[in-house]
């Protein structure tokens, strides 16, 4: 049976996006974006509880998204959860979750657009 890894996420960008041309001339974009689940607790009080998620955009789905997201904007993110390590200057192992994007859609008034890896 083949695995499934999928990743769907609602919210806003946090801050402007990094975005960068490797040397053989493939753009790519990182994205910090906010998702906030609210629920009340037993006594009836509301909590909220915000994480941040890494979002890497590769090619076109990159150069869309340096161009029309900005900080603050809301955005649906569908794409799948990839993991990597890496040794920093120290010589210590780090481990990054990250979503790569598959399909960016801008969901705020000003416009929707949406953009997919092909």
């Amino acid at each position: 049976m083949r695995g499934i890894n999928k990743v769907i996420l609602v919210g806003n960008s946090g801050k402007e996006t990094e975005y960068k041309t490797l040397q053989d001339g493939t753009p790519v974009a990182k994205l910090m974006i906010a998702t906030t689940e609210t629920y009340r607790l037993k006594n009836g009080e509301l909590q909220s509880r915000t994480d941040w998620h890494t979002v890497i955009a590769w090619r076109g789905i990159a150069s869309l998204v340096n161009e029309y997201v900005h900080k603050g904007s809301l955005l649906y993110i569908e794409g799948k959860l990839r993991n990597r390590q890496y040794e920093d200057k120290d010589g210590q192992k780090k481990y990054v979750t990250e979503v790569v994007a598959e399909q960016v859609v801008l969901l705020d008034k000003k416009g929707k657009a949406e953009v997919q890896d092909t």
